[in-house]
């Protein structure tokens, strides 16, 4: 399979698009302004306690206060916040973690209240982003990711990750890191760490390593809320975590943050420093890569597949429903039966891929079309975990039920990717009447003549729709070679294809829009 990874960075939101064979399975949008991403973390203060709950909220700084549950504070809860408070009295003088002695473990069907009060300052992650009218889900299990390891303060435990099969292998990355990781820290080995010498696992510790310095330096002096440790934004964590030999290419249509992606890389992965790319063609990188038209043929309500079945996806606060039509799809040489399976194993490939390009999460239930045999229900059950496989976000599938719906869990840490295909019309602004076409060219002309005797431009370019522009420059002796003489300028006409019929726009010579 092979991976593009295309980086929109030309608006102050970064937009990225993850492709698979060229086809778009991932879409994330990275906001400048998001200081409540996942894997944030703050040095907040506990507002109140909720015993019914067994839960607390907590004040990182956000509109609505976060959330933070009893099973969320950490078995090693009491050494973690003995330590905290440690760090929040100290003068400058940081206490060695290593030599740090810990505590016992708190019990796992304890009370919030026995261990937590209110007004206590508390450093928390960010689990899950604001969703809807919800603020941010918080836990006090601290770790940070790396490309080969996480780092788990406040545990000694070595963990492995369970794709990775082969039983001397684990052994030899497990005495690996035993070999130097350091007291008091647990680390959890990722997939991608498989066959790596210790050299590279090394050097991921120690970046790990120093950014848990960094953090806890700044807790003494730190102003309560405030965040801490920052996670690298949606891109480089995208390349930190499923960066391997599969990717061709990256793109990236910014010069800055193309620079900062070829040494993130070469970093991490000094083998495909070369596949990063500036996109230097003048056209929308989206479009350059068709993105633009799969996005709006993958959102909105209804989705078509290639054999004539659709989709309709709806969603609600608490689920997410999505149901399978046969629409015109039938061969008269099947029964019945057989079409249902073959529409729905079709319908599976696509779902699988709507839940990662919406990014949806919580639970999904999926009405396919009935079938009475066992044997195919279960073909789809196993059609649908093989989609499923290459889901990065964990997720528990369900087999369909005797009403033939299928239940998913999906893991939802940020709002699910809304985008709105349906446009409002833009020549009629949702009127349904529209001016004359007749009066477009007199319209044009009229700003012209504006531009040239009042505004003294002498020098235009003229983008219209490619109809409109067919009329102005069909000839030798066309409508523009009239213009130029008529008002002693020079014009160019150019065409866009996503101008609507009546939409035009004039150009100076500096390149900017001339608002009228």
């Amino acid at each position: 399979m092979n991976k593009e990874l295309i980086i929109d960075g030309s608006s102050p939101e970064v937009t990225i698009a993850l492709l698979e064979d060229k086809k778009l399975v991932e879409l994330h949008k990275e906001f400048n302004d998001n200081d409540f991403a996942v894997g944030d973390v703050y040095f907040g203060k506990v507002k109140r306690i909720i015993s019914g709950l067994n839960a607390a909220f907590v004040d990182i700084g956000y509109e609505k206060d976060a959330f933070l549950h009893y099973l969320d504070l950490g078995t090693q809860f009491k050494s973690y916040n003995k330590y905290v408070r440690k760090l929040s009295t100290s003068k400058g003088n940081i206490p060695d973690f290593s030599k740090f002695s810990s505590e016992e473990d708190i019990n796992k069907n304890g009370k919030i209240s026995q261990v937590l009060q209110s007004g206590e300052k508390i450093l928390v992650k960010v689990a899950k982003e604001p969703i809807s009218n919800k603020g941010p889900r918080v836990t006090c299990e601290i770790s940070l990711p790396g490309r080969y390891v996480v780092l788990i303060p406040f545990s000694n435990k070595i963990s492995i990750s369970q794709k990775i099969i082969d039983n001397d292998e684990r052994t030899r990355l497990k005495r690996l890191v035993q070999s130097i990781i350091s007291n008091n820290f647990g680390v959890i080995i990722r997939t991608v760490a498989e066959n790596k010498k210790v050299a590279d696992l090394d050097t991921d510790l120690r970046d790990l390593l120093k950014k848990w310095n960094d953090m806890i330096q700044k807790i003494p002096k730190a102003q309560v809320p405030s965040k801490v440790h920052g996670e690298l934004g949606r891109s480089f964590a995208i390349l930190r975590d499923i960066l391997n030999d599969s990717f061709n290419s990256i793109y990236v249509n910014n010069a800055f943050l193309h620079q900062e992606i070829k040494i993130f890389i070469e970093n991490i992965y000094p083998d495909k420093v070369d596949i990063v790319k500036l996109h230097k063609s003048k056209a929308n990188i989206f479009e350059f890569f068709d993105i633009d038209k799969q996005i709006k043929s993958s959102f909105g309500k209804k989705v078509i597949l290639k054999n004539g079945s659709y989709l309709i996806v709806e969603h609600t606060e608490a689920f997410h429903v999505i149901d399978v039509n046969s629409g015109y799809q039938s061969d008269k040489d099947k029964n019945q039966e057989s079409n249902a399976l073959e529409v729905n194993l079709e319908a599976a490939t696509e779902i699988a891929r709507q839940l990662r390009l919406r990014d949806m999460g919580g639970i999904i239930v999926i009405d396919f079309i009935d079938m009475s045999d066992g044997r195919n229900r279960r073909t789809l059950y196993e059609k649908i975990k093989e989609e499923m496989k290459y889901d990065r976000a964990k997720h528990s599938i369900l087999p369909p039920s005797k009403f033939g719906l299928v239940q998913i869990t999906r893991q939802r840490v940020r709002p699910a990717t809304s985008i709105d295909v349906l446009e409002q019309c833009p020549v009629c602004q949702g009127t349904g009447k529209i001016k004359s076409n007749l009066l477009i060219i007199d319209e044009i002309e009229n700003q012209l003549s504006y531009l040239v005797r009042e505004q003294n431009e002498k020098n235009l370019k003229l983008i219209v729709s490619p109809f409109v522009y067919t009329y102005l420059t069909k000839g030798f002796f066309n409508i523009r070679l009239k213009w130029i003489l008529k008002y002693h300028c020079f014009i160019r006409v150019k065409s866009s294809n996503s101008f609507h019929f009546l939409k035009y726009q004039f150009i100076n010579r500096k390149g900017e829009e001339i608002h009228l």
